[in-house]
């Protein structure tokens, strides 16, 4: 049976239309969402953040990051996103990073607080897939055999305890080491960043 051109025609030209009043659907979707998404993800940062800090900070989102900024969190496996400077009773009190590592089940995005003297003051997880009731202990800070949460810690941990590390100065919950060390990747990359950043 022989396609005749008028027919392959005819059913590109029906392709073509019907892609075409799908992508203008899409679009029209975007464009209605896309104001909503992006409060939603502000108002998730901006709870992040006060989790991280002392209550009464504020910050200000450092919108030009120097390269290597970004270089120093990258070497140590993380992507930074955003930073912020944090500001406490009108003085400087360090930094909110926020930025994604690698976990079990895909990215881990997080804002990390780094205070003035370099140390962590709090981990909020913001995003993750990682797998319910293993990885997600890890995420909702649920505690170790010793008590401490998970993601408490890290607090007041520094660049000078060296190079963070599951199984020598970081304890991971069991079953959920890869989750354990997708935060504990986040956390050096965070502490890189506010070190040269300074």
């Amino acid at each position: 049976m022989k396609i005749s051109g008028k027919f392959i025609l005819k059913v590109a030209g029906t392709l073509t239309i019907i892609s075409l009043v799908v992508a203008l659907l899409l679009g029209l979707v975007n464009g209605v969402t896309a104001d909503k998404i992006a409060a939603m993800n502000a108002a998730a940062t901006q709870t992040a953040l006060e989790a991280v800090t002392e209550a009464g900070s504020t910050y200000d989102e450092i919108t030009s990051i120097p390269q290597e900024v970004m270089d120093a969190a990258k070497e140590m496996g993380g992507t930074l996103e955003e930073m912020y400077t944090v500001t406490f009773d009108g003085q400087p009190a360090g930094y909110a990073v926020k930025l994604t590592a690698s976990g079990s089940q895909g990215l881990i995005e997080m804002v990390i607080g780094v205070d003035a003297e370099q140390k962590i003051t709090g981990i909020s997880v913001v995003n993750h897939s990682e797998t319910s009731g293993i990885g997600s202990k890890v995420m909702g800070n649920e505690p170790l055999a010793n008590g401490t949460g998970v993601l408490d810690q890290f607090i007041g941990k520094s660049a000078a305890d060296g190079t963070l590390s599951v199984g020598s100065n970081v304890d991971a919950i069991t079953g959920a080491t890869v989750s354990t060390k997708g935060v504990t990747t986040g956390v050096n990359a965070a502490l890189a960043a506010a070190g040269v950043i300074g």
